[in-house]
């Protein structure tokens, strides 16, 4: 994966787009030397968003299984 400096990143923008679009690559940009961004296809984010509902979905699933407590107890420990 490559990096390059915001400051090439602004003037080459339509480039950059190109190549993450047409040839899928992926893109960091950083400033100072720290990583700001990443310039990635929009296949790669599909796939992180449809990962990230997996995950979500999972942990729903394990927290269904666990113990409850009333409203009204939960407002009362809280001081609600």
């Amino acid at each position: 994966m490559e990096t390059i400096p915001i400051t090439e990143a602004r003037e080459h923008l339509a480039d950059l787009g190109n190549r993450v679009a047409l040839r899928g690559e992926r893109l960091v940009v950083e400033r100072r030397g720290k990583n700001l961004f990443a310039l990635v296809p929009v296949e790669d984010l599909e796939l992180l968003e449809r990962l990230e509902d997996k995950l979500d979905l999972d942990a729903i699933r394990a927290a269904k299984d666990e113990p409850t407590k009333p409203w009204a107890q939960v407002k009362k420990a809280l001081g609600l």
